[in-house]
């Protein structure tokens, strides 16, 4: 029960900044694709940011909270938003355009958090810093490290993360037709990446770089 009641509070903390970065990194996939010609997130309903459009249940809620309470990195995934890539005006550019949107939008949330962070901090030990200024505080850089968690990892370059996508948009279209059937097997590599720590590897580095620089 301790171990519990002591979680609660942190999860509590985690939970607000970590659905907000993928809901918003999820519609602004939607919203790029719209401005470059493809309606359909629109047309289904998903350009908003009320989390119940969005939310996978598994990849939203249940395993940022395992990851939580385990100790673990943070991070999780939305129900994607649809995108016809042919219907934009410009495949191969809009593609790119598309999927960098996502870990950029993670990244603009990171150091607005930051920002707002250092804005909380001076009251801190006012007459309401321990019921407000506080939490908030430990909630904003619960939404840094989040973000550039989103972003950096959503940049590997593996189908179907968005570093994928922009990866196949860059590449010559031969190479990129090749590169294209890896997604099937995407998933698979990718938990065999995370599982020998090849991922962490090549972004741990990356993610404290960013976060030395923003907290």
């Amino acid at each position: 029960m301790g171990k519990i009641a002591s979680f609660m509070p942190q999860l509590l903390i985690w939970a607000v900044p970590t659905i907000f970065a993928i809901v918003a990194h999820e519609v602004m996939h939607g919203v790029t694709a719209r401005m470059l010609g493809d309606d359909t997130a629109a047309r289904a309903g998903r350009l908003t940011l009320n989390p119940i459009s969005h939310v996978d249940p598994f990849g939203t809620i249940i395993l940022p909270g395992l990851l939580l309470f385990s100790h673990l990195p943070v991070f999780g995934y939305a129900r994607p938003v649809p995108v016809n890539f042919s219907r934009l005006r410009d495949p191969r550019r809009g593609m790119i355009l598309v999927a960098a949107a996502g870990p950029l939008t993670n990244l603009a949330l990171a150091v607005l958090s930051a920002v707002a962070m250092r804005l909380c901090v001076p009251f801190v030990n006012g007459p309401w810093g321990a019921a407000i200024a506080y939490p908030l505080a430990l909630m904003l850089r619960a939404s840094v490290i989040v973000n550039i968690m989103l972003a950096v990892f959503n940049l590997f370059p593996l189908l179907p993360l968005d570093g994928g996508r922009v990866l196949a948009g860059l590449l010559p279209r031969p190479l990129a037709m090749r590169f294209a059937r890896l997604e099937r097997f995407g998933f698979l590599i990718l938990l065999v990446l995370l599982y020998t720590n090849w991922v962490g590897v090549v972004i741990d580095p990356i993610i404290n770089a960013i976060a030395r620089v923003l907290l």
